[in-house]
């Protein structure tokens, strides 16, 4: 039988081409300015949407971008994302709960057990690659789902956590329209925090790792230290924007646990560009909103439209929608 790990065919793959280096290769007031115009429609989001939807396109945001951490950055597709998206949910919805602190302390706690929960899966997951490695993280995320229906004496099964408070020293956020401004701060370090991640020697030993892991490990770099520690990372990004949306809904239920919610991550972030960061922020926005759009129509098959979607991405735009505007861009400053 063929072992599933690393083999020189898989490291001869090549690697999809990254909208980074189209940013990267851009003008710096391009760069800037593309900064600018990011920070300015996060501020005016809710004044042009519902503003229960920008928050869960500021929570969808992060979890897209801890997923394209991992596979984008790190050749790793993980079908099971959403056991830290969900862990943290559930351990952010009982800290507010239960010990009354302030919703940033108690997102932070469900952040660090989502990171804590990464650490033995990742051990075992990442010893694998490819199909297997997907399956492993769903593995473990259904085990997750079983263990949180079953504990009702804590997770409330079926009925799920209610009435998980925004307490934030007094101030009043029962309004998603302030409560949308007072997460902006902590997804913005969040998406820092990742693009740190990503333009650092760590980040560059990732991408190596992605494109070649036997030319890697024949450099001395510790391939499966590395993976490991890419793994941790996503999750704690995952949790972080799964504790925000916990908070931000008022309630969690088994759906953040269930493998749906991973695969819709996966979704966004081919929708938006695989490797590019960015557009997983963008795919969240586009699939939340689409979803919003739908819902209120009336139309309950919402699932059909946003895979036609997905199929016609994959099929005409290969790099997703980031990935190919940058792209073309690029080639079009080699040509000009």
């Amino acid at each position: 039988m063929t072992s599933a790990v690393d083999t020189p065919a898989d490291a001869a793959r090549p690697a999809a081409p990254s909208g980074l280096v189209a940013v990267a290769r851009a003008p710096g007031w391009v760069r800037y300015a593309l900064l600018a115009v990011g920070l300015l429609v996060a501020f005016w989001l809710p004044n042009g949407l519902y503003p229960a939807v920008a928050v869960d396109i500021l929570c969808w945001a992060l979890f897209a971008v801890s997923v394209d951490l991992l596979l984008g950055f790190t050749g790793l597709m993980s079908f099971g994302h959403a056991a830290f998206w969900g862990t943290s949910a559930y351990v952010t919805g009982l800290v507010a709960i239960h010990a009354g602190l302030p919703f940033p302390a108690a997102v932070l706690a469900g952040a660090l057990a989502a990171a804590l929960l990464a650490l033995p899966i990742g051990y075992l997951a990442v010893k694998r690659a490819g199909i297997y490695f997907a399956m492993v993280t769903l593995a473990f995320a259904q085990m997750v789902y079983y263990v949180a229906n079953e504990w009702r004496s804590v997770t409330q099964g079926e009925n799920g956590l209610q009435g998980v408070p925004r307490s934030f020293f007094g101030a009043d956020l029962s309004d998603d329209y302030y409560f949308y401004y007072a997460i902006l701060p902590i997804v913005l370090l969040g998406l820092l925090a990742a693009w740190r991640i990503v333009h650092s020697p760590f980040g560059r030993v990732l991408v190596g790792i992605r494109d070649n892991p036997a030319r890697a490990r024949a450099l001395g770099y510790p391939v499966h230290r590395y993976k490991l520690t890419a793994f941790v990372l996503s999750g704690f990004l995952a949790g972080l924007g799964g504790g925000l949306f916990a908070v931000g809904h008022r309630f969690v239920s088994l759906d953040v646990l269930h493998w749906t919610t991973s695969g819709k991550a996966v979704i966004v972030v081919v929708l938006g560009g695989i490797g590019t960061l960015w557009g997983g922020v963008l795919g969240a926005a586009l699939v939340v909103r689409l979803e919003d759009l739908l819902s209120f129509s009336g139309f309950e098959a919402i699932g059909l439209v946003t895979g036609g979607i997905f199929v016609l991405v994959v099929l005409l735009f290969r790099r997703g929608i980031w990935g190919s505007v940058a792209a073309l861009a690029l080639r079009w400053r080699r040509r000009s």
